[in-house]
């Protein structure tokens, strides 16, 4: 759901907040001085605290009419990551709280801000568990500090919302409606058009599905011209079954959040404006339903990509890289853009290479790499470089077709680095960047800013690349 959750800069303390947030130190030293009955060191060192990020003290004060609580947070080295998990932590202890009043710890204001309406992210079909809370107040920070952060919490809210919705109401028209409702231009393919203009790739994924697929166009222009043009291709399959190479039931149960790269692609576009981005954009969704039936694609059909390069698929499973290479080789054609970044859930060799907490990035230009690494570490959307190994390349042989869509064998393995090699086929030699966030894309948990459920993961990276 939309993050309901408002927050703004006040210039002063206010005397009668219900709940108060006051951040200390290593020193056990608050940041404002709070008169409470005890030295706050004291209560501190009676509680054994050590300042570390994610420590928590509530303390009963007096209120005209009832009483108050202040939280006395810890916030570790005052690192943006440590920002991050005391904000979080204020606001999941406030959930059901009408307001929060925090005072700030000195540092990254957008990354506690950020953090803090992150943790506010709920969503749910039915009866609503216990809401989170509805105000932060933060006193004394910088209001375009407090501004930036709630545009990027608010896009990330809607990665994970459309990445969140059950495919009994999420199809490829329907994310083209929810594209459509950005405020930007968008032009939609339907079946027919896709077929005029050869989108072999994305027709094929779509064949077994009561529901046609779409290519979506996204476009931002900034106000001044542009001296960059991006763009940015998502993977929008709005459930994946595996085809006619079906997966297991297990694997199915979260594979309505297979558009995720689709997701953030619309959710960077939507924000682009407010941030006063100066770089002109152009998001591409290939969007498909991937299911079993008498019309679905098999193992061993031939088809011929945007553009004429043939690939024999060998596995219909491996369907988004089919829908991917379609926009990448369009955008070459079509768009000429000064690099491209395309972003899926991929593989999931990708999640055994690096777990839940790191994105991949895969790369042909080592600057553009270098770029979003940064953009990545300094948002708190990790990412981890790997090899584009040209070595593993032959994998990709087929005898009757320009590629295969899997390894022919099992001589190289390294699923996510031949899929990567797959993709970078269809980029044209452009500057291009590969982000497989099948591991990061959804999460297990209740933690932190995550939610349980699609992350959003991506978003938060390419806004402070694309904003800086």
């Amino acid at each position: 759901m939309p993050i309901e959750t408002t927050a703004t800069a006040v210039a002063e303390l206010p005397a009668d907040a219900e709940l108060l947030a006051v951040p200390y130190g290593a020193d056990l030293a608050p940041a404002v001085e709070l008169g409470l009955h005890v030295p706050v060191s004291g209560l501190l060192a009676h509680y054994e605290a050590k300042g570390e990020a994610g420590e928590l003290v509530e303390v009963p004060v007096a209120r005209e009419g009832g009483v108050g609580r202040v939280l006395l947070y810890g916030v570790g080295d005052g690192s943006p990551r440590a920002m991050r998990k005391a904000a979080a932590l204020l606001t999941r202890k406030a959930k059901g709280r009408q307001t929060l009043t925090v005072v700030p710890p000195e540092g990254d204001v957008t990354a506690f801000v950020e953090a803090a309406l992150l943790a506010a992210y709920t969503f749910r079909i039915g009866s609503p568990g216990k809401p989170a809370v509805r105000a932060l107040t933060f006193v004394g920070a910088d209001e375009e500090a407090v501004r930036r952060a709630q545009a990027v919490a608010r896009a990330v809210a809607l990665a994970r919302d459309l990445a969140n919705t059950p495919a009994s109401v999420k199809n490829p028209a329907w994310l083209a409606e929810r594209a459509a409702e950005q405020d930007v231009p968008v032009r939609v393919w339907d079946e027919e058009q896709l077929q005029a203009e050869g989108f072999g790739g994305i027709l094929a994924v779509g064949k077994g599905s009561a529901s046609p697929p779409r290519l979506i166009q996204l476009s931002y222009d900034p106000p001044e011209p542009a001296e960059r043009h991006v763009v940015l291709v998502g993977k929008g399959i709005t459930f994946d079954s595996g085809g006619l190479s079906l997966k297991p039931t297990e694997n199915m149960k979260t594979q309505k959040t297979d558009m995720a790269g689709g997701a953030v692609v619309i959710a960077v576009i939507s924000a682009l404006a407010s941030l006063g981005a100066r770089v002109r954009v152009t998001g591409l969704v290939a969007a498909a339903e991937n299911m079993p039936s008498g019309t679905a694609q098999r193992p061993s059909d031939v088809i011929k990509h945007y553009g004429g390069r043939t690939v024999e698929v060998l596995n219909t499973d491996a369907e988004g890289r089919l829908v991917l290479a379609d926009a990448l080789a369009y955008a070459d054609a079509e768009l000429d853009p000064d690099a491209v970044v395309d972003i899926a859930t991929l593989t999931g060799a990708i999640t055994v290479a690096l777990g839940r907490g790191y994105g991949a990035v895969y790369a042909s230009d080592d600057d553009l790499a270098g770029e979003l690494v940064e953009a990545g570490r300094d948002s708190d959307d990790k990412l981890w470089r790997m090899p584009l190994i040209d070595d593993y390349a032959p994998a990709l042989k087929s005898s009757i077709a320009d590629l295969s869509n899997v390894e022919t064998g099992s001589t190289y393995g390294a699923g996510s680095i031949t899929a990567a090699l797959f993709l970078r086929e269809f980029a044209g030699g452009r500057p291009w960047v590969h982000l497989d966030i099948a591991g990061v894309g959804r999460s297990t948990v209740d933690e932190g800013v995550l939610t349980k459920g699609a992350t959003g993961f991506g978003v938060r990276l390419l806004l402070e690349w694309l904003t800086r």
